[in-house]
C-alpha cells in the first residue's frame, strides 16, 4: 500500500475515534500532498507524485516541527510545545527510522575509508555516497557535522 493510501487510512481512524489532534495534522498532510500533486502534474515536468515525493515533503514538515519544538522549550510555551510535539510524532510515525548517532558515525566512517578521503575538500564525495545508500535513514544535518570531524581528524 502506498504511503498516501496508509496516511488516508489512518486519516479515516482517527475521524471515527474523534481524535481532534490527530484529525488536523492527517489534514494538514493531506493538503500538503494535494499541493505536491498539483506542483507535479502542471509545469515543464509533469509526473505523479510518489512516495519518495511524500517522503521529501514529511521530512520538511518534520524539520519545522522539530524548529518550532526547540523554539518553544526555550520560550516556556509548553501549550504549543505539546501541539507541536503531537504533529511531530505523528509526521515521523510515517518515515524510515533514522539511524542513531553511533550508527551514522559508523556509516560514515565506514564510507571516508572506501573512499580514501583526506580532507574537507572530499566532503562532497562522501556526502554524495551516503545520500545514494542511505537516503531515508540518516539525518543530513547531524551526518554533514560527523563527516566534517571525522576529515578534520585526518
Amino acid at each position: 500500500m502506498s504511503l498516501k493510501h496508509t496516511i488516508e487510512n489512518d486519516y479515516k481512524n482517527a475521524l471515527k475515534s474523534k481524535d481532534k489532534n490527530k484529525i488536523s495534522t492527517y489534514r494538514l498532510i493531506l493538503s500538503s500532498i494535494k499541493d505536491l500533486d498539483i506542483i507535479n502534474r502542471s509545469g515543464p515536468n509533469k509526473k505523479d507524485t510518489d512516495d519518495e515525493d511524500i517522503k521529501k515533503l514529511l521530512k520538511k514538515m518534520v524539520k519545522q516541527r522539530t524548529e518550532s519544538i526547540d523554539i518553544y522549550k526555550k520560550n516556556n510555551r509548553t501549550d504549543l510545545l505539546e501541539v507541536e510535539q503531537k504533529e511531530y510524532d505523528i509526521l515521523i510515525s510515517f518515515l524510515p527510522k533514522q539511524l542513531s548517532d553511533e550508527e551514522t558515525k559508523k556509516i560514515c566512517s565506514n564510507i571516508i575509508t572506501k573512499l580514501g578521503a583526506s580532507s574537507i575538500k572530499d566532503m562532497g564525495k562522501v556526502m554524495g555516497e551516503l545520500k545514494k545508500n542511505h537516503s531515508d535513514e540518516i539525518d543530513f544535518a547531524k551526518a554533514g557535522t560527523l563527516i566534517k570531524e571525522l576529515l578534520n581528524k585526518k
